[in-house]
């Protein structure tokens, strides 16, 4: 598009958004006198979308390559390139770079300027990198259209896909926002989409959270807070303010064939704003946790099984459980966060899988950060199998320690939240060791957020695979105790994921599948029976709790009634009208112990696959509630060697080793789908089988040992 059909299709399209937004009427209540930076790829509309832009604002628009270079050189770009070769070009275009000055306007860099590390420290330093993220085949059938010949790599015969492919580290590397152009997406509504990213950087603080128990008032909680603080001061669980963004189909397309880590840059982006987490240490912090620690590369890969269901593998972590997807990231996060000059003890109830992957998430953290975080974590000590119990006794070194009550779950998790609650405990931690507690269960929203990640990817891969088209929909099944699993998936639907129904498959404990038939909560004379699959043998489940907080479209009132009630009289009722809202969201089902085992052994006969005990139960569920008429996506969310025994019984194999080891490596030889986890063969050979610390079920005894974890920890670097 040329300067005089964009200026005409600027002034028919000023929007609503230019006379309505106090924000765009003067330059100085947006960035003062920065300017802004559009960065992207050649072709990628910097000039265009610049000028719309800028009209828009009421500001002078700078082109570097006709407002600087050329005027600098006195030569037109393609000449000069053509006159010094690429390497020399990059260093001329960046020393004219570093000369240019300018305050309050909106400045279009060249393709290649991010090339330039020096330029570009000197050029950021004058206000806000926008990275206009625009699809490669876009650019690629745009400059082929326009036939350019002016940009740097050409000129060695470097295909264009190739160079786009090249230059795009450096564009991560500098920007400050990203705007996500879509499949086909227009110059203005390019530049409509940099105005809407510039409103949400300009409003920071309207990115807030409440409580679930809250009344709704105006809240100042911003994510560096939330990830700290982990629950609300009124018990109640964090959520955002404004709910989820939503992403406009030919966004998501742009996902489709984009790794894991990719995908978990851009989708938490749009949570977490870049105020709390700069983009260039959100991208840092994820492609630490989604890197050489996963045993896949692909991290959460999707897998067919049988007919239309599939198996999403949550695994691949370091301690083989769907936990790591979320522990690999968290304590990066909170690490990012910490305020200076105070400790903080990390507190976590486990049903197994959390605890090991809580203790590796941290003790990855490097710096000064792992002397003032300590973890904590409590855990049943015959909720557990053995193997997950060996995984969190490998974790002995530093701040960082398990200890096993002789209760189960749900009181190790009451314990831990009556501490929050307790004023004078908290109190004389923060005078008297200069500690603060926090958790890393998934009632911290920082634990629970990238879970959406995974949810949104399974559907992107199937895509990618050709299983579905963008837009079909699909069913998710997923084994639920605590319900954080699950309401990550409500979470990717919001964001726009096209998932039908949520099925949550619950053991005989059941205590969700009751409530979502029933609309009642009922604790009362409900004792926890054990079973093959310990990760979801819970009662409480707390991620339920903004489960009803989203259902009753954010009523805190209705939610502290209900969840005091349980507190109190161990049971609450929903009203009818919201039951139903319930069960249009969720579905569930339960499966027994002889189930359990028998769909181990049905799926390894028919596919060769060896499922372990929840993914089982959720295929047990699935088949039961599944209507064939779109995929099914299992989520398994343990790999089958971390509960060995009850594998080995649905096999009916005898003769069972000992030592979980060896157990290990009888499986890998009776399944090859999935393969051994090495990660988790590793850490059990050199685990130690030394004693560890055992709780009697009292909350004192869990309180002392907090004292004792701070006492061992903190005081001895202070």
């Amino acid at each position: 598009m040329g300067l005089l059909n964009a200026l005409r299709a600027v002034r028919c399209y000023l929007s609503p958004l230019s006379t309505s937004k106090s924000w765009l009427s003067t330059k100085a209540s947006l960035l003062g006198d920065r300017n802004i930076l559009l960065m992207g790829a050649p072709g990628a509309g910097k000039t265009t979308v610049g000028r719309i832009v800028a009209h828009r604002l009421g500001l002078p628009v700078i082109d570097v390559d006709d407002d600087v270079l050329e005027k600098s050189w006195k030569m037109p770009v393609a000449a000069k390139l053509a006159a010094v070769g690429g390497e020399r070009f990059l260093e001329e275009e960046g020393d004219a770079l570093c000369n240019f000055s300018a305050s309050g306007c909106v400045v279009s860099l060249t393709g290649s300027n991010p090339l330039h590390t020096a330029a570009m420290k000197h050029i950021k330093e004058s206000g806000l990198v926008i990275y206009l993220d625009v699809d490669s085949e876009d650019i690629v059938q745009r400059l082929t259209r326009m036939k350019v010949n002016r940009i740097v790599g050409q000129e060695t015969g470097t295909s264009m896909r190739d160079i786009l492919h090249y230059r795009k580290q450096f564009y991560e590397r500098w920007l400050d926002l990203r705007v996500l152009c879509g499949t086909g997406d227009t110059v203005e509504e390019v530049a409509e989409k940099v105005l809407k990213a510039m409103e949400r950087y300009q409003n920071h603080a309207s990115e807030t959270f409440v409580s679930t128990r809250g009344d709704g008032a105006e809240s100042k909680t911003l994510f560096s807070d939330v990830v700290v603080e982990g629950l609300a001061t009124d018990g109640g669980l964090y959520v955002p303010k404004n709910g989820f963004p939503n992403i406009d189909a030919r966004e998501w397309l742009r996902l489709v064939h984009m790794s894991y880590p990719e995908r978990a840059l851009i989708l938490l982006e749009t949570c977490i704003h870049p105020l709390d987490v700069p983009a260039s240490d959100l991208r840092t912090m994820i492609f630490k946790a989604y890197g050489s620690n996963f045993s896949s590369e692909a991290v959460a890969p999707v897998k067919h099984l049988i007919h239309n269901q599939y198996i999403q593998e949550l695994f691949h972590g370091p301690t083989a459980s769907f936990k790591d997807l979320a522990l690999q990231l968290m304590p990066q996060l909170f690490a990012f966060c910490l305020p200076q000059m105070c400790n903080y003890l990390i507190l976590v109830a486990t049903s197994g899988d959390t605890g090991s992957a809580v203790l590796s998430g941290f003790s990855r953290l490097s710096g000064s950060d792992t002397h003032r975080t300590g973890v904590l974590v409590f855990f049943p000590e015959e909720g557990v199998s053995e193997i997950q119990k060996l995984q969190m006794m490998s974790f002995r070194e530093g701040n960082a320690r398990a200890v096993s009550v002789l209760s189960d779950f749900d009181f190790c998790q009451r314990s831990i939240k009556r501490m929050f609650g307790e004023g004078g405990l908290t109190g004389h931690l923060a005078v008297e060791y200069s500690t603060v507690l926090s958790t890393a269960n998934s009632i911290n929203w920082a634990r629970l957020l990238p879970q959406v990640v995974y949810h949104s990817s399974a559907y992107l891969d199937l895509c990618r695979d050709g299983a579905i088209k963008f837009g079909e929909p699909i069913d998710v099944c997923i084994p639920s105790g605590n319900f954080g699993n699950a309401m990550s998936a409500v979470y990717a639907k919001q964001m726009g994921i096209p998932i039908r129904r949520i099925i949550c498959a619950s053991n005989h404990n059941r205590i969700i599948t009751d409530f979502i038939t029933t609309g009642e909560y009922d604790l009362r004379a409900r004792p926890l029976a054990l079973s093959h699959s310990p990760a979801i043998d819970i009662l409480k489940s707390s991620n339920l709790e903004r489960f009803i907080f989203h259902v009753s479209d954010g009523d805190g009132h209705l939610v502290k009634e209900l969840f005091t009630s349980l507190d109190r009289q161990q049971h609450f009722q929903v009203p009818e009208p919201l039951l139903g809202i319930i069960q249009q969201e969720v579905l569930a089902g339960w499966c027994s112990e002889q189930d359990c085992l028998a769909a181990i052994q049905s799926v390894h006969t028919h596919t060769g696959y060896l499922m372990d005990t929840h993914t089982a139960v959720a295929k047990v569920v699935a088949d039961r509630l599944q209507d064939a008429s779109c995929p099914m996506v299992l989520c398994s969310t343990a790999h089958h060697g971390k509960f060995a025994p009850a594998v080995f019984k649905a096999l009916q194999i005898q003769n069972i080793p000992e030592d979980p080891v060896e157990q290990l490596k009888k499986l890998g030889s009776t399944a090859s789908r999935p393969g051994i986890h090495r990660d988790m063969m590793k850490c059990l050979e050199g685990s130690s089988r030394k004693e560890h610390t055992v709780c009697q079920a009292e909350y004192g005894a869990l309180v002392e040992e907090v004292d004792n974890m701070i006492q061992s920890s903190f005081l001895k670097v202070m």
